[in-house]
């Protein structure tokens, strides 16, 4: 293995808050879909907002992975090459779930009948099975690389490329769920490497929509 980076070390450990973001959001789709009456359009219409959002996130998520982290892990632990290529592999099948799932949520918001909300429900279920192994197999094996190889700066890349590269269209809702997962000082060196006009939106109004939201969607 390489030699690790000194002062600081990269702090991984805030991508385990973020994989709860998904780890919450796929577990409630029985919850949140397959309990919407047909009729409530304004659930309705949280709700797909809710998803449409996440799996933005995870698209861009992955896509952060894919251009920040695997690179530099293969080329500083090279005797981790194989583990560290086949975990970052696995995104190539979540994909193919992810597009799925992410095509059924127009459908149903369009029209939530029950033949819809099996669907996507069933699309996100089965999204949730591909993607739960790999996320504990990532923060197992992929993370601790993370912390020996990589330094705080290369990591505090990880907050501007997901937000340059997120094509939701509610992003204080992305930023509310992963704060609620983070620790203080996580939250803080978040907002850190976040272009200071999101920050200030964040602080002046996006903080108050995401609790507006989450409070009607969680009910």
């Amino acid at each position: 293995m390489s030699e690790p980076f000194t002062i600081p070390p990269a702090d991984p450990s805030d991508m385990i808050a973020l994989h709860n973001v998904f780890r919450e959001a796929l577990g409630a789709a029985p919850a949140y879909v397959g309990s919407t009456d047909p009729g409530d359009r304004v659930r309705v219409d949280i709700v797909a907002d809710y998803y449409f959002n996440v799996l933005e996130l995870l698209r861009s998520h992955h896509q952060g992975e894919d251009e920040i982290l695997t690179p530099r892990l293969l080329e500083r632990c090279p005797e981790r090459a194989a583990d560290i290529s086949r975990i970052a592999g696995q995104h190539q099948e979540v994909h193919a779930s992810l597009e799925d799932a992410a095509e059924h949520v127009a459908p149903w918001r369009d029209d939530p009948s029950a033949q819809t909300s099996r669907a996507l429900e069933s699309a996100l279920l089965t999204l949730q099975a591909g993607l739960a192994p790999h996320l504990s197999e990532e923060e197992e094996a992929m993370l601790p690389l993370a912390a020996q190889c990589m330094n705080a700066a290369e990591w505090g890349e990880f907050p501007a490329h997901g937000l340059a590269n997120f094509k939701g269209d509610k992003v204080w809702l992305i930023l509310g769920l992963i704060q609620e997962q983070l620790a203080p000082e996580h939250v803080a060196m978040m907002e850190a490497n976040m272009p200071p006009p999101v920050v200030e939106f964040w602080r002046s109004q996006g903080r108050d929509l995401f609790v507006k939201f989450v409070g009607r969607l969680r009910g």
